[in-house]
């Protein structure tokens, strides 16, 4: 039977520019480009029993939002739930009556709309319901549409589901401008779900509550912080699960995804457990004790945490004594930045095969390049320089250098101009074509300095002596009065670690971003109010590469209690 699928869209003129766009992405067939990761049955039901959305309530008489449905991971387990609620209510109005208004199910991708369609109305049929009913009912059901231009009911009392996870560059500029247009949390290089989000908490009635399983890194890095603080203003972070390394998807993923329960109410704390074992009866039974009235004492895998949001600051979910800990250093100390050092990070050519080469194979006059550092040349702790070099296009006094002058560097970048040329840089001011992402600055070569790679299990911090330039897979760190070599042990030890994965988003593998936003969270003592006997102890710490030497000064310098020291892990003796 045919339904009309696009009745219940926005109303917006066919010919009109979003109106294409959003055709467009209607029939995108690619996993990247629509943001679909599915979602697996096990997670899905916990995430409705987080929600409340159980069989034991009156379902008939509440309302559901499903933004994006896809494949129906959860909007079909919910469909489950409600029929059998309706079942035990004694079904005294006829279907269509009785369950027409009790989903809202909304899905822009064409074919997943169909499928889903299909299988819902079977689902119903199977239940007794008339093939003609369950057809009127799929189309009160079902929205076919984008969610966030689609006109939807003013409030529902659960919004739950898998928002799509689409960068910023897969979405058509004029889309872009009108999501940016209605959502005010669509802030910096905010991607897709933040909107999802941002749209999803608004339409919570009173009382009521938003589950989803999305990305986390929005609950600690810059782009995230108006939704932070919209969600801080008017609603309670209930409930967070992290599922990182958790098999949570019918496919590998790279995005690092959480389960927030968010409800329409008063601000307290927030239950939080990690990692779960993907089963059924282990999720059920973690589900009891997360919406417990009072938290079980055998509740050994849920922790109660008071002041996880805070204004448009990042989340911290760590532990309670770890969270103390942060927060009267936050208070005692000035930050790194603050103590007179300079983070950074390294130059991006946005095409390093033609900038980057063997420093002494590279064709150009001398001062117009630099040799470079990369990761690789510190995987062991220390420089050990592979001899490449950059191609520096920039003038020392500011702007780029004329070609005309440098003919080696004229040779040498025409004969790369395709290359060059095509990148987005380039063609956005091509008189200046032959520049570098980022400016080059030759003085920070010769400056001592601390080089930081991005992604580490632990602190993996490499003191260079003033000779190389870094690159942009590298963060790096200068100091005006603190001693470097100094920094470098307070940067090794378990105080440094402790702020990095406290405002970081973790990787797979518990590996952590060691990221110039979260290095500039780190608080260090002014340099003048370190005694000259625990500078000398954190320099030996550092260059003897000794971790618990880094450790013993660092948390004598910071005058950590007994109880301090142990929520880093030990006592630093």
């Amino acid at each position: 039977m045919t339904l009309n699928l696009l009745q219940h869209q926005a109303p917006a003129p066919v010919s009109s520019p979003i109106a294409a766009a959003v055709e467009e992405l209607a029939h995108a067939g690619g996993i990247e480009e629509r943001g679909a990761i599915f979602t697996r049955r096990e997670v899905a039901e916990f995430i409705l029993d987080l929600a409340g959305y159980t069989s034991d309530r009156p379902l008939h008489k509440m309302s559901l939002l499903e933004p994006s449905f896809g494949d129906g991971d959860f909007l079909l387990p919910a469909i489950d739930r409600l029929l059998v609620a309706w079942k035990a209510s004694g079904k005294a109005a006829k279907p269509l009556e009785a369950l027409g208004d009790c989903i809202c199910a909304v899905e822009l991708h064409r074919n997943s709309f169909k499928r889903t369609q299909a299988a819902l109305i079977a689902r119903l049929i199977s239940e007794g319901i008339a093939a003609r009913t369950a057809a009127a009912i799929a189309d009160k059901w079902l929205l076919h549409g984008d969610y966030l231009l689609t006109e939807l009911p003013e409030s529902f009392d659960v919004v739950v589901g898998n928002p799509p996870y689409v960068r910023q560059e897969m979405i058509p500029g004029v889309l872009l401008a009108e999501y940016r247009e209605r959502y005010t949390t669509m802030y910096d290089r905010a991607d897709l779900y933040i909107a999802f989000i941002e749209r999803s908490l608004r339409l919570l009635s009173k009382g009521g509550t938003l589950g989803f399983i999305c990305a986390d890194r929005w609950m600690k890095n810059r782009y995230g912080g108006p939704l932070r603080a919209m969600v801080a203003e008017g609603f309670h972070l209930k409930v967070h699960v992290d599922m990182t390394d958790t098999s949570a998807f019918h496919s590998d993923v790279i995005a690092y995804p959480a389960i927030t329960i968010i409800t329409r109410e008063k601000a307290g704390t927030t239950r939080l457990a990690h990692r779960p074992a993907i089963d059924s009866a282990v999720l059920s039974a973690l589900a009891v004790q997360l919406k417990a009235t009072t938290l079980p004492k055998e509740a050994a895998d849920v922790r109660e945490l008071a002041g996880v949001t805070f204004g448009s600051e990042p989340w911290l979910l760590e532990s309670s004594d770890q969270l103390a800990l942060v927060r009267r250093l936050e208070q005692d100390f000035p930050t790194i930045e603050e103590a007179g050092c300079k983070v950074g990070i390294g130059v991006a050519t946005g095409a390093d095969q033609a900038y980057i080469g063997l420093y002494d194979d590279l064709d150009v006059e001398d001062d117009r390049k630099q040799p470079l550092v990369m990761t690789r040349d510190i995987l062991n702790g220390t420089v050990e320089w592979r001899g490449f070099g950059v191609i520096n296009p920039f003038a020392d006094t500011g702007g780029l250098v004329n070609l005309d002058e440098y003919p080696r560097l004229k040779r040498y970048l025409e004969a790369r101009k395709k290359e060059i040329a095509g990148r987005h840089c380039a063609q956005k001011t091509p008189a200046n074509w032959y520049r570098t992402i980022d400016r080059i600055t030759p003085s920070l070569t010769k400056k001592p300095k601390l080089l930081v790679p991005d992604i580490k299990g632990a602190a993996h911090i490499v003191y260079e002596e003033g000779k190389l330039y870094p690159h942009h897979n590298l963060y790096f760190i200068t100091a005006g009065e603190w001693d470097l070599r100094a920094l470098q042990a307070v940067l090794l030890s378990g105080i440094a670690r402790l702020f990095v994965a406290t405002y970081s988003t973790k990787m797979r593998g518990g590996f952590l971003r060691f990221q110039a936003q979260y290095l500039r969270r780190i608080r260090i003592p002014n340099w003048r109010d370190v005694p000259d006997a625990l500078r000398r102890e954190l320099r030996e710490g550092a260059e003897a590469q000794n971790l618990a030497a880094c450790n013993r000064a660092a948390f004598r310098l910071y005058g950590l209690s007994s109880e301090e020291r142990s929520a880093l892990g030990g006592n630093g003796e």
